[in-house]
């Protein structure tokens, strides 16, 4: 080790990352600058990543939370080459692979998005997980480490309790965090919010924790090496960081631990970047310059690391050559390749409650689908994952032979550790709760979405036939917001989320298989808690082939006899109650009724224009029914359509005295048909 060209690669971090903000006009250059020994002494010393392909699968990972720090980011990786200093002054504009909070770009070794703080570590624990579960089935020859790096905020999010649990409970002795403890935030500083000693509480969930001078290369250094040889516990590095480190003022005045320079070019917070570039040895005329010593000195870094990784590549095609049916497998884990499944095989009990029905797709995935890991959020026997642990077995600690994780009750930790598991690659992940929690999970499902995560949720109890838990246990306005990402593009210019509310068992089953294939976005499956009547065979052999219609996101389950007077619309358990109501409708009135089950508005419209047609025609009136807001069914019923549904909080009772009271029966479909019809005319 080097201190003095560390130190120095440091002192060029904080002038990249000054500069930048200070070109934009717009961002955080203090962290950054706090925080450039550490990212320098990481990348240097110990960083494992092959410098031709970022995105080779046993490369360490270094998640980044605090994504207002991205000018560290983007600084020290434009020093491993992947990204140029013109990037590096496009810093926040149009179209610039520089944006101002990290996005995805595994390729340029940017490994996450930096959503809300706390976020990126739970992200990382998901990482670690991860690498453990692999290693644990095809050996420590693959074994690397997952790096994160959290600020004063991500520690004070409550997602910090439930992550820091976690991982010291499961023993995840692969994750090092750097907490940048610089005492600073946006407005304040944190001693006008906190008294809380950090490292006790680390210590207590089961964390070895080290104090040190977070600009100290050597204490740096030594921190990073116990941490590396650490093979118990997770490892929490606490580094004393000074926010704004080497700013100065117009007349060289230090100006360094000052709140204004979190959050705003170094002029604007008081300080001179001209000055403060001269006295961290640069030229203020070229300010986005690599040292010529810096330069060399990542020339012999990066000539060292792809010795390294060339050493465990043939480490690794010799365990292939030794273990081919195990180097398939991986191969495949990685490739996101899918084993073979009959879905039509699998057996259904009959008028089973979706979730019961998707409990039994997951116990036939145990065993075969040998890379998925499932969670549940203190939940499995209700929501029915326990069909998949039936099959396997929970982890424990230093233990990941199974493939279940008991999260515990901490729903937005789930699905961001949900969101590590993907980014690490090789995992196919699943979490799951009651519908009405996943409003705790929404800001990492949103990140799933935006990072464009193939992770699917398990939401059950989906409607307030939860019944006698009342109001606060039963969704009503839930299935509106997630449908909302039906209709948010990625900026692949997909849907950001496949929705999917199966009408019963068999489509539970399709649900299933169209969630397992869907590898591009993150797949969302409401489900039921209670029983719900199998839709009729009219198409095919079974109800299994008919169900696969649903993979249009929309498809007839009961034809008019003629053209149709009236078409009825649902999704989930309303289907049947508009099959009923149709049948009396045709009964007493002679009415012509179809029936449509729309499992996915999203992908419905993206059939073609005559599919769309032939399932909803133009100039018929449609009603539609569901158990969330009326405006849920809104986009397919249409501007002359009525959607009926809840306009207000659920109330405690059995969901039979709720359906009567709600309406939601085949009676108040019929009532309710008729008003509409005399209405429309």
């Amino acid at each position: 080790m080097n201190k003095k060209i560390l130190l120095k690669t440091a002192d060029n971090i904080r002038i990249l990352s000054a500069a930048m903000v200070e070109k934009a006009n717009s961002g955080h250059p203090g962290g950054a600058m706090g925080g450039a020994d550490f990212v320098s002494v990481l990348f240097s010393e110990f960083l494992r990543f092959d410098p031709e392909d970022m995105s080779w699968p046993n490369r360490d990972r270094f998640f980044l939370d605090p994504g207002h720090m991205s000018p560290m980011l983007y600084s020290v990786l434009s020093l491993v080459n992947a990204f140029s200093m013109d990037d590096l002054q496009q810093f926040r504009q149009w179209g610039s692979p520089t944006p101002g909070h990290p996005e995805l770009n595994v390729k340029r070794g940017v490994e996450n998005t930096s959503g809300p703080l706390g976020q990126g570590h739970a992200i990382a624990i998901g990482a670690a997980i991860a690498e453990r579960f692999l290693c644990q089935r095809f050996g420590e020859w693959m074994a690397h480490d997952i790096y994160t790096f959290i600020s004063d905020g991500g520690i004070q999010e409550e997602i910090s309790q439930g992550a820091g649990r976690l991982a010291g409970y499961l023993g995840l002795h692969n994750l090092v965090m750097f907490y940048d403890s610089n005492d600073i935030q946006l407005s304040t500083k944190t001693e006008a919010v906190t008294t809380e000693n950090t490292a006790k509480k680390y210590e207590s969930w089961g964390w070895k924790v080290k104090t040190i001078e977070g600009n100290n290369i050597g204490q740096i250094y030594q921190a990073l090496a116990e941490a590396r040889d650490e093979k118990e516990k997770p490892f929490l590095i606490i580094g004393k960081t000074i926010m704004g480190k080497g700013a100065v003022t117009e007349s060289g005045d230090p100006f360094e631990g000052q709140v204004s320079t979190h959050g705003m070019p170094l002029g604007s917070a008081g300080a001179s970047l001209d000055k403060s570039i001269e006295n961290l040895g640069g030229n203020p005329g070229n300010a986005f310059h690599i040292f010529p010593d810096v330069k060399e000195h990542y020339k012999n870094v990066l000539k060292g690391k792809a010795a390294d990784v060339k050493q465990r590549k043939e480490a690794q095609a010799a365990w292939e050559k030794e273990n081919p049916a195990l180097a398939k497998k991986l191969a495949g884990f990685i490739s996101n390749d899918l084993p073979s499944i009959d879905f039509s095989q699998i057996v259904q009990k009959e008028n089973a409650a979706s979730r019961g029905a998707s409990g039994t797709v997951l116990s036939h995935f145990a065993g075969k689908v040998e890379n998925m890991i499932v969670a549940s959020a203190d939940l499995s026997n209700s929501d029915k994952t326990d069909g998949f642990l039936k099959n396997s077995k929970a982890f424990s600690r230093h233990d990941f032979s199974g493939a279940f994780l008991q999260v515990g009750v901490a729903e937005l930790t789930m699905a961001a550790v949900a969101n590590g598991l993907a980014l690490h690659g090789g995992i196919i992940p699943v979490c799951a709760t009651f519908f009405v929690f996943s409003d705790y999970m929404k800001p990492a499902v949103r990140m799933a979405a935006l990072m464009q995560l193939p992770v699917k949720y398990v939401w059950t109890h989906d409607a307030f036939r939860v019944g006698e838990d009342g109001p606060t246990h039963q969704p009503v306005e839930q299935e509106a917001q997630i449908r909302l990402m039906e209709q948010l593009y990625n900026h692949s210019g997909k849907r950001s989320c496949l929705v999917l509310r199966p009408a019963d068992s068999a489509e539970t089953t399709v649900a299933w298989k169209m969630a397992i294939e869907n590898t591009e976005t993150p797949t969302a499956l409401i489900l039921s808690r209670q029983n719900i009547k199998d839709i009729p065979v009219i198409h095919g052999s079974d109800r299994y082939t008919d169900a696969l219609q649903a993979e249009k996101g929309a498809y007839i389950v009961q034809h008019s006899a003629g053209k149709p007077d009236l078409i009825l619309i649902g999704n989930g358990s309303e289907v049947t109650t508009l099959l009923e109501g149709a049948g009396k409708l045709n009964q007493e009135k002679n009415l012509n009724v179809q029936v449509v089950s729309a499992i996915s508005e999203g992908l419905f419209r993206e059939q073609d224009l005559a599919y769309q047609q032939e399932v909803i025609p133009d100039g018929i009136p449609v009603m539609g029914l569901t158990a969330g807001l009326p405006v849920t069914l809104a986009g397919l019923v249409g501007a002359k359509g009525r959607s009926l549904g809840m306009v207000s909080f659920g109330y405690s009772a059995p969901y039979k005295v709720l359906d009567e009271k709600f309406g939601f029966t085949p009676d108040n479909v019929f009532n309710e048909a008729l008003t509409y019809l005399e209405e429309y005319k």
